[in-house]
């Protein structure tokens, strides 16, 4: 189990982690979420142990995570840390930039070690070619391979997915998290997409100025938001006044009805394939709602929250 237990970090006087705690079970996925300078990538950091903590303490089972001042080289040997980076080295193939923390004593399973990975991130084709020749988005991919080679006990993934093109991201997504799961990874990414976290997260934090705000399941957190700030993270979000109380509703959960006290009129339509978003006004606020078929402009109509 990783224990977090009550950590602060400050960069000189700002304070960017303040009493963050929670625990995560062997073989969890842990989502991060929160808007940027949040402290998302400072949390992983500090569990990694590439910072020294103001306050509190970190363990791994019984191990504890210590940073620079008690280790030569800061880290854990039982984690791996995927940063935004990626720190490949550009003159060596892609093969050799995945199987570089491999041993050369077993040269045959090292070799099949490297094909494996590279199969799980989709770079087969590329073994051979120099990381220096890649784009950024394959980069990622190997950089991905390469954390993985030595099966570390936990995993912290910082925007794991950032510069991978949309066509390729859902099933890799999908390789990947289905390995950790079969391996009983430990794994806590942060992330901007809610597609990572509503697919893949066993659990969710969500960060504000350096302070976990929710955290639970992240359906009962998708479902229940108890802040705008919290539903913007899914992506558009309503704030509806009704029964005297601020409710937060996803475009999806609104629909069209004869009559109802929510009285819009559309303004500009967006075609997203199985369906359009439609923005429209009531009054200066704006509104937003999913239907099958556009809806022309100045279109007044009234929306209910469905059951």
């Amino acid at each position: 189990m990783l224990k977090v237990d009550h950590i602060s970090f400050s960069y000189k006087e700002k304070t960017t982690i303040n009493s963050i705690s929670f625990k995560l079970e062997k073989g969890r996925n842990l989502a991060v979420i929160g808007e940027s300078g949040c402290g998302k990538s400072t949390l992983l950091k500090l569990i990694y142990g590439l910072y020294d903590l103001n306050e509190g303490q970190i363990f791994w089972d019984e191990k504890e995570v210590l940073g620079p001042k008690y280790h030569l080289i800061p880290g854990m040997d039982f984690m791996k840390y995927l940063a935004q980076d990626f720190d490949l080295m550009p003159f060596i193939t892609v093969a050799e930039n995945v199987g570089k923390y491999l041993s050369n004593i077993y040269i045959d399973k090292k070799k099949e070690r490297i094909a494996e990975l590279l199969e799980i991130v989709e770079m087969t084709e590329y073994a051979n070619i120099k990381a220096k020749n890649l784009s950024g988005g394959q980069m990622q991919r190997v950089a991905l391979a390469r954390v993985l080679a030595l099966e570390p006990e936990v995993l912290l993934l910082d925007e794991p997915f950032s510069h991978i093109d949309n066509f390729r991201k859902n099933s890799l997504r999908r390789k990947l998290f289905g390995y950790l799961r079969e391996k009983q990874i430990t794994t806590i990414f942060a992330t901007h997409d809610s597609s990572d976290v509503l697919s893949f997260a066993d659990e969710l934090l969500v960060l504000k100025e350096g302070e976990i705000i929710e955290e639970g399941n992240p359906k009962l957190i998708y479902d229940n938001p108890k802040s705008k700030y919290v539903a913007s993270l899914f992506g558009d979000v309503n704030e509806i006044e009704s029964n005297g109380k601020t409710e937060f509703i996803y475009p999806h959960q609104l629909t069209v009805v004869e009559k109802s006290d929510l009285k819009v009129e559309v303004v500009n339509t967006y075609f997203l394939g199985s369906h359009y978003l439609i923005e429209a006004a009531q009054g200066k606020k704006s509104i937003f709602f999913e239907t099958e078929n556009n809806l022309p402009i100045g279109t007044e109509v009234h929306l209910k929250k469905k059951p």
